[in-house]
């Protein structure tokens, strides 16, 4: 099927157009000095009554006369509810994750939001807890004819609404990076935000068939209404083409089973060569390696920054 005729589905299982954005009503909460770089902890509206909270990180000497080059940093799930924006703004956790810190200090700004359901976005009436909240607001949109994704890609695209707003960000120079959960997060918003130029994602390319073979359960968003009959994950993450993406693997990573992604990435590479775009994506499948965020998935994930989005 032709590529528009599934971004077309694509658009239609996640739950149709999203709504133009309004007021962010930026508010700043408190500010923390770090070395080399401070953290603005801020509010925006991703639509009116449903505030994201998020981690603002500015390199020393970036300023609305020297602005900078910017990426967002979607966080990982990992079952942990409890803990979103704040790991790879640096704030705990793993430090293997800390990627917007290791981002700031190579000059770039980041904003580390909370997705929905995580850290403080958590069931406000406090009745559901952790998974339970996750599992209702994701059956809460699909009654409504979306689902969990297309709320996801609603608050990403905001993300980059606020980067953009920001004085200290080169606007035409955006990229975004997740890991697990957020490698889901960044091949679903690349499709649909042509302001990101440059996208990494690392360890998370499920394909259907990988998930019904081996019975997994993997996180909502990774689920689209309606799409299995048109298409799988890896023609979604091929409509990002002719933008820079580069995807890391573990050949050992149980949620992505290595041979479903050697035939995902084979489907993105031939739309990219499809439109003349060889050199805009890439990947890395590292041998004996699990779901993690290695070394050398790193030092190709901040080289692909380099290149397309500092350098470019």
């Amino acid at each position: 099927m032709a590529a528009i005729n599934f971004r077309d589905r694509l658009l239609q299982g996640l739950g149709g157009d999203w709504p133009a954005g309004g007021d962010l009503r930026p508010r700043l909460r408190e500010t923390l000095r770090k070395d080399g770089y401070r953290i603005e902890s801020v509010f925006y509206d991703a639509e009116p009554g449903d505030s994201i909270p998020a981690y603002l990180l500015i390199p020393d000497g970036v300023n609305a006369a020297h602005p900078a080059p910017a990426v967002a940093v979607w966080h990982q799930h990992a079952g942990q509810w409890n803990k979103g924006k704040s790991e790879p703004a640096g704030l705990g956790y793993n430090p293997m994750h800390h990627t917007g810190v290791a981002l700031a200090r190579l000059g770039y700004v980041v904003l580390c939001p909370d997705a929905l359901c995580f850290e403080e976005r958590q069931d406000p009436t406090g009745k559901l807890k952790n998974g339970d909240y996750e599992r209702f607001e994701f059956l809460r949109y699909v009654i409504a004819g979306k689902c969990m994704a297309w709320k996801n890609i609603l608050d990403m695209r905001r993300a980059v609404d606020f980067l953009v707003s920001r004085p200290e960000v080169q606007a035409d120079h955006l990229g975004c990076y997740g890991h697990s959960m957020g490698s889901t997060f960044t091949w679903l918003v690349g499709p649909w935000e042509p302001r990101l130029k440059c996208l990494v994602g690392n360890c998370c390319l499920p394909t259907y068939k990988a998930i019904h073979d081996g019975h997994m359960l993997h996180c909502f968003p990774n689920f689209v209404p309606g799409i299995l009959p048109h298409g799988d994950t890896p023609d979604i993450g091929a409509l990002i083409a002719p933008r820079a993406l580069h995807l890391n693997f573990g050949d050992q990573d149980r949620g992505s089973p290595i041979d479903e992604v050697r035939r995902g990435v084979t489907v993105i590479a031939r739309a990219y060569e499809s439109v003349h775009a060889q050199d805009k994506f890439s990947y890395f499948i590292e041998s004996n390696t699990g779901h993690v965020l290695s070394d050398e998935m790193w030092r190709r994930t901040s080289a692909w920054f380099a290149r397309h989005l500092r350098n470019a």
